[in-house]
């Protein structure tokens, strides 16, 4: 029998399996996949919208390339969880509703975001809402399924996987995140200028990772054996004035208008600390002060993605997936750019692999604390997941990384422990409120917490106050 032939069978537990978004796609993988017969158990805490995309899943199965994917809603997360070989996690922390505000009130202080889901005063005020479920699911899993392999998906995705390590530090956990693939992309683009055929895509590109999730960097670039980093180079130098795209997307774009960048932040990021970085500007932005990049988007090419905007794209979403449960319309089958069925197949005895993803520093980068959630390259292999060493940073951009990772781990730390009275050193010191008087900082984090204060600790407002 051929490895092509074979099928690897996986029970996978899907936390957030009523989502609109990362659960289709990953039915859409597996349905595009040959390597894995897949068992896959959907809880949400919204079981009409598990029990919806339980149809869903069906309707793949119908059209699948390899073995059916076999799909069932689940009630309840120990039930769910039991016998797992993998566990994905993908919950919106409260409403876009919430994450509105987020937006909307830093920026009545001076302060936009692009995403404001990872750092910045969003990113933290979604930690907050999200830590005390993380540790939940993370003690469940330890009592439910405690063998299990587990792929956090959910942002802010340091924070949010050192929660589930904190919870359980026996837990084989990794923070999954596309990013890095948006330099992999580029640098295909280069190697294939010269070739009409298009010989190589993003898959073929080898990359080092060094960094913490959406604040990544590269120090190698390779495609079939060639050495990209000084075409890369160039390439970026010579489009950090103008900026790049592969292909310009028509004016009436709204998504791409609010979700796409040409690549102006990245340019100048190497032309600043001399290593290519590899997340999208709306996320690299954000780790910077406000007068370096987001005080100046539109100059720097890039959109402040609105939630207005996610709010009506996700009604859309959930018209197509309604259209699809229903039979009204045909479930597509698009192999997406994501790397779990890949990474999956890996760590159940398939072919080994090598990605990047998020894991607790064991010396994988050196320069970080131990423990802390760094994203380098790593190997999945046959119930492995092991950390490649990744090297070094420069100096001044390891402080500034570094300083951001201290407070990521800080802020797990205070949920944990229940320090509610340092949340707000924490949240002051974030680079995005450099430039805000004292006075406007505590404004704006009083402001925040009572925004969403249903969705926090019982007692963090009290205490944080």
């Amino acid at each position: 029998m051929t490895y092509s032939e074979y099928r690897i069978p996986v029970k996978i537990t899907y936390i957030g399996g009523g989502s609109l978004n990362w659960a289709l796609t990953l039915m859409s993988d597996l349905a595009a996949d040959s390597q894995l017969a897949a068992e896959v158990r959907l809880y949400d805490c919204d079981m009409s919208a598990a029990l919806r995309n339980e149809r869903i899943g069906s309707r793949f199965a119908e059209v699948s390339v390899g073995t059916p994917a076999r799909y069932r809603a689940v009630s309840n997360l120990p039930e769910a969880l039991e016998g797992a070989d993998i566990v994905v996690i993908s919950i919106l922390p409260g409403r876009f509703e919430d994450m509105a505000k987020d937006l909307d009130i830093p920026l009545r202080y001076g302060v936009p975001q692009s995403v404001g889901d990872t750092v910045g005063p969003g990113g933290f005020m979604r930690a907050l809402r999200a830590v005390p479920t993380f540790l939940e699911i993370g003690k469940a899993i330890k009592a439910h399924a405690p063998e299990a392999f587990v792929c956090n998906l959910t942002n802010p995705m340091s924070v949010l996987t050192g929660a589930l390590y904190a919870a359980f530090p026996g837990i084989r956990c990794w923070g999954e995140c596309h990013e890095v693939t948006k330099i992999r992309k580029i640098a295909a683009f280069i190697a294939n200028r010269d070739r009409p055929e298009r010989l190589f895509s993003f898959r073929d590109v080898d990359v080092n990772v060094l960094g913490i999730n959406h604040l990544t960097f590269v120090d190698r670039i390779s495609v079939a054996g060639r050495d990209l980093m000084p075409a890369y180079a160039q390439f970026a130098a010579h489009h950090r004035d103008t900026g790049w795209c592969e292909v310009d997307p028509a004016p009436e774009d709204e998504h791409a208008r609010y979700f796409e960048d040409r690549n102006r932040v990245k340019f100048d990021l190497m032309r600043r600390f001399g290593l290519p970085a590899a997340a999208g500007d709306r996320h690299l932005a954000e780790f910077f002060p406000v007068n370096e990049y987001l005080g100046a988007h539109a100059v720097w090419q890039f959109g402040l993605t609105p939630v207005d905007y996610r709010i009506r794209h996700q009604a859309h979403r959930r018209e197509i997936a309604e259209a699809i449960a229903s039979g009204d319309r045909e479930p597509e089958i698009i192999r997406s750019d994501e790397a779990l069925v890949d990474q999956i197949a890996a760590l159940l005895g398939g072919k080994p692999f090598t990605a990047n993803a998020n894991l607790p520093n064991a010396g994988q980068l050196s320069g970080f604390d131990h423990g802390a959630i760094v994203e380098t390259n790593v190997l999945f292999s046959a119930g492995k997941l092991t950390p490649v060493k990744a090297g070094r940073l420069p100096t001044d951009l390891e402080e500034i990384i570094v300083e951001h990772s201290r407070r990521q781990t800080a802020l797990v730390r205070a949920l944990v422990e229940e320090d509610y009275r340092g949340l707000f050193a924490i949240f002051r010191g974030d680079p995005l409120l450099r430039q805000v008087p004292d006075r406007d900082a505590a404004a704006m984090y009083r402001d925040m917490l009572a925004s969403t204060a249903h969705l926090l600790p019982a007692g963090l407002l009290q205490e944080a106050a």
